[in-house]
């Protein structure tokens, strides 16, 4: 229906009211008030619309501790046979807030103290009758010093000059002191601390001056530089190994590289593309996970297309994660097309104090798929088994779902271009790709592992707030995928850029063995 401003004065609509009172309307009357109701409910969904939009604004600011069915509703509806069915896995207490275990810290030194007064085989001084044994399991004591990140050691060493014939005799340096200033830690911890905590050169340096151990920014910057060349061929066999991924990935955020905006002004309104994104890979490949970056004015769906030209030729095109922004897509490569599912939630999560009853519908739909999900994992599921669970009980699920969208268009009770109504039309138009884990082996659900990988760039942006150079931005990149990449197979990345540095000249010629998930193999060092 086609709404239009009504013109009316108040005392036309004083004497519309008196003429209902009186029930003495007539049919020119008739039209007035029928404008003035269409009038009124497209006031009432620009209302909607805004406030949706304002939601939506406050969730970008301040982001959202979660995104969580049990969150985003204020009652979660366990009624009904699924949830009832989905929900008899899923009543687990959530993780706790207490102590962490011993056996949590993996890189600790540990000390073993025997007792003072006895030892293994020793009679019992309690009972005279005993023989005191060692247990197999010892208490055990954590104790945590603090101290500045790098610590400087000045090593003095005492010079003698003879009287007569003035010969100087000096001390030898000890062995442990090393041959360089800055050791192979010194050099691995610089970019952990850069680029996977997101701490600024600058503020380091802020932070060593203040506690005694000066470190200039200047110099943390050569380091990264130095040992970027030794891990340099480690990151490229990485590459290679992630566009043989099985899933691949993938994501934008926004970055600022100082040298592609400092140039003419002119020139740059020119361009066709003025902005500047980090793109974020996820790779999954049998058991491991590979995360990579790349930083400047391609998009995902262009980087992506530079990944797959790695691709060998005889293995069968990838499943793509992303969300529906034609810019993630390939256009050089085929792939098969997988959405995320909770892109199609975010839109609703965002309405839900807008229309709380269809979207609470919606989130507990999904909520649903989710927790069959969960159970496929906890299970231990192989991805033909995943695949069988998916088809028998959340396929349904979807189906019902796909119905309600439908019929709440068909039937006019959503206004197609309400903000309610785009979240239905977003799932409906994107219904394939969304639900590609009911009909392909091992298919995920969601993006959120790689936006979670994203974070990594997104810390980095609102610490740093920018990289300066190309250059710089490549080397950011290649660490952040190497540390993020140990970060997801459990591998200790300080551990390992120490190992890489030591064993430099076999990493450089033949990296696959020095790869994250490769490298403790003690037997293919060469020592």
């Amino acid at each position: 229906m086609k709404r239009k401003i009504v013109e009316i004065s108040r005392n036309e609509i004083k004497d519309l009211i008196q003429k209902l009172e009186n029930a003495s309307l007539d049919v020119s009357d008739h039209k007035i008030l029928k404008d003035i109701l269409v009038s009124y409910l497209g006031l009432n969904d620009e209302i909607l619309d805004r406030k949706a939009s304002i939601l939506r604004l406050r969730r970008m600011l301040f982001g959202s501790k979660t995104e969580s069915s049990k969150n985003i509703l204020k009652q979660f509806n366990k009624a009904g046979k699924d949830s009832a069915r989905a929900n008899s896995h899923s009543n687990k207490k959530g993780k706790g807030h207490g102590r962490k275990s011993a056996s949590a810290y993996k890189s600790a030194e540990k000390i073993k103290i025997s007792h003072s007064e006895l030892k293994h085989g020793d009679p019992c001084p309690e009972c005279n009758e005993g023989t005191v044994y060692c247990m197999k399991n010892p208490r055990v004591v954590v104790r945590i010093t603090g101290g500045a990140p790098f610590k400087a050691k000045i090593y003095e060493l005492e010079r003698l000059r003879c009287n007569l014939c003035l010969t100087l005799f000096k001390a030898k340096l000890p062995e442990e002191a090393g041959e360089e200033k800055y050791d192979e830690k010194a050099k691995a911890m610089v970019p952990i601390l850069r680029y996977g905590s997101g701490f600024p050169h600058f503020r380091l340096e802020n932070l060593q001056d203040s506690l005694g151990h000066p470190f200039p920014d200047s110099n943390q910057w050569d380091l990264i530089n130095e040992l970027s060349e030794i891990v340099e061929p480690v990151y490229n066999e990485l590459l290679s190994q992630a566009a043989g991924g099985n899933i691949i990935h993938s994501d934008d955020t926004n970055m600022k590289i100082l040298s592609l905006m400092n140039i003419d002004k002119k020139l740059y309104e020119k361009q066709k593309r003025t902005g500047i994104f980090t793109s974020g890979f996820l790779s999954e490949k049998g058991p491991y996970k590979i995360a990579l970056f790349f930083t400047g004015k391609k998009h995902a769906g262009e980087n992506m297309e530079e990944l797959l030209r790695l691709r060998p030729d005889n293995l069968s095109p990838p499943i793509h994660m992303c969300d529906a922004l034609s810019r993630n897509l390939p256009k050089k490569f085929k792939t098969l097309l997988a959405h995320c599912l909770a892109h199609g939630r975010r839109n609703f999560s965002d309405l839900i104090l807008v229309f709380p009853k269809e979207c609470e519908h919606v989130i507990n739909e999904l909520a649903l798929v989710y927790q069959n999900d969960a159970f496929t994992k906890e299970s231990g599921m192989s991805g033909l088994e995943r695949l069988g669970y998916h088809k028998m009980h959340t396929r349904k699920i979807m189906n019902r779902l796909k119905r309600w969208c439908n019929s709440k268009l068909e039937k006019k009770e959503v206004e197609p271009n309400s903000s309610l109504g785009k979240a239905i039309t977003y799932l409906l138009n994107h219904w394939k790709p969304l639900t590609l884990f009911l009909r392909k082996e091992k298919a995920p659900i969601d993006n959120n592992i790689c936006e979670q990988a994203l974070k990594m760039s997104i810390l980095h942006r609102e610490n740093s707030l920018f990289f300066k150079t190309e250059n710089g931005a490549r080397i950011g990149d290649m660490f952040m995928g190497l540390i993020h990449s140990c970060n997801l197979n459990s591998i200790n990345p300080f551990d390992f850029f120490i190992t890489l540095q030591k064993n430099k000249a076999q990493v450089k010629i033949d990296p696959e063995k020095w790869l994250p998930w490769n490298y403790l193999n003690k037997d293919k060092f060469d020592n």
